[in-house]
């Protein structure tokens, strides 16, 4: 855990300086592909992946590690063409994972929240899924296991792997030559994230294209039919919480209504959106017919609003940050601590997220969660052991969590005002 911490410090500031560059880059063409309030609904997303990851919210029911102990023919030494092989079949494992996601309906609730964005930019790239709470992707791995390849060489490439599919999120490259008969494009991309018919479930792989040339999903990008990005079921929510889970209680509903039992147990292992027929007469679920003729998800953001949610999303990114930096002290502390850290952090992106949807009680949830942590830092005299760093960051965190709600005070009563004049008209 302390180790990925480390990492991810290095890299959130780096994904962040690129998805400013984006905004920046498209605002100089004319063409900005980045909404403020999308933006950072995907930022927090990605927020609460890592933290998720940094805490081992997940079990492996089989680990890579045990894979090469018992099944591999051979052992081989960590050479580079090794890590070749290894990065190759992670590849391999991706395509068949990420194709998996799309057919099955139970799988894709660990998928969907990658899709959800109606815009198609870089911070989308870091919607990640927290609802997976058991892998099953070592199992994809028994080529690489078979050879022998070291365990610690999957643990260097893993991140590698992960984080080389960030670029192509972006709408700002064209086509890319002869690179787009071998590795993922922009181009190649954008198909896999449109819900045009002709684009649908096309384009799986990962880093290298021709998994999709040689298995039957290859689609080309077609100038005549531009891309349009969501899922046919949108979501209409900026909480990337409640987005991950959205899927899976529809599913749960639908097992539940469903007064076929064979229905019941069989809904999990159908195709991507298949619904018993009894549950769809009765309880139907708005889907998009028409891809050209929807209206996105949007809520008001005026420019003080949308400076309030930039400050806000450093500010998340630095409470964060405090977390992967400092995780083996908060586990001195005491292993409650640090989760507890982890709940505050996923509280925190729900609250803002919450306040961004602009519903009902965003507020006090909002408030709420603001006392509580004026309330700790008063009674412990620090913000988990934040005085061994400096005694400054206390009463500055009071300073800011004070701020916070009287900004969100204020907005929540220029919202309700906004929309009493927009009734009476």
């Amino acid at each position: 855990m302390e180790t990925y911490g480390k990492i991810l410090i290095i890299a959130m500031p780096l994904f962040l300086l690129l998805v400013i560059f984006e905004k920046w880059y498209g605002w100089k063409k004319g063409f900005d592909t980045v909404r403020t309030v999308d933006m950072v609904s995907s930022l927090g997303s990605g927020v609460t992946n890592s933290t998720k990851d940094v805490l081992g919210l997940s079990i492996a029911i089989i680990t890579y590690g045990w894979l090469v102990n018992h099944l591999a023919i051979t052992h081989i030494q960590a050479t580079w063409l090794v890590y070749v092989i290894a990065f190759l079949a992670l590849d391999f494992a991706g395509y068949w994972t990420h194709r998996l996601a799309h057919s099955v309906n139970f799988f894709w609730n660990n998928h969907v929240v990658h899709h959800s964005s109606e815009e198609f930019n870089l911070a989308c790239a870091l919607r990640q899924s927290i609802s997976v709470f058991v892998r099953i992707y070592a199992v994809l791995l028994i080529p690489a296991a078979l050879l022998g390849v070291p365990e610690k060489v999957i643990a260097v490439v893993g991140p590698l792997h992960l984080f080389a599919q960030f670029w192509y999120h972006t709408r700002h490259i064209n086509r890319m030559g002869f690179l787009e008969n071998i590795i993922v494009t922009p181009a190649h991309h954008r198909v896999h994230h449109a819900i045009n018919p002709e684009y649908l479930d096309k384009n799986y792989g990962q880093i290298f294209i021709f998994w999709d040339r040689m298995f039957g999903t290859f689609q080309e990008e077609q100038a005549t039919i531009p891309a349009v990005y969501g899922v046919t079921r949108p979501v209409r929510t900026w909480n990337p919480i409640k987005i991950n889970f959205m899927h899976l209680w529809l599913l749960i509903k639908d097992a539940w209504h469903t007064k076929n039992w064979k229905d019941k147990l069989r809904i999990w292992f159908m195709p991507l959106g298949w619904r018993p027929s009894d549950v769809i007469e009765k309880y139907p679920v708005y889907k998009i017919e028409d891809v050209y003729h929807f209206e996105k998800y949007d809520t008001p953001a005026s420019k003080g609003f949308q400076a309030y949610l930039w400050a806000q999303l450093i500010c998340v990114l630095l409470l964060v940050s405090y977390m992967f930096a400092n995780v083996a002290m908060l586990k001195q502390l005491g292993i409650e601590q640090l989760f507890i850290y982890g709940a505050f952090i996923f509280l925190q992106v729900y609250a803002l997220t919450e306040f961004m949807d602009q519903t009902k009680y965003a507020w006090v949830l909002e408030t709420i969660k603001n006392i509580a942590c004026i309330t700790l830092i008063i009674k412990n005299g620090e913000w988990f052991g934040s005085n061994t760093i400096s005694t400054a960051i206390a009463p500055v965190l009071i300073a800011y969590f004070l701020i916070s709600t009287i900004a969100v005070y204020l907005f929540s009563k220029n919202v309700k005002q906004n929309k009493s004049e927009v009734t009476m008209v």
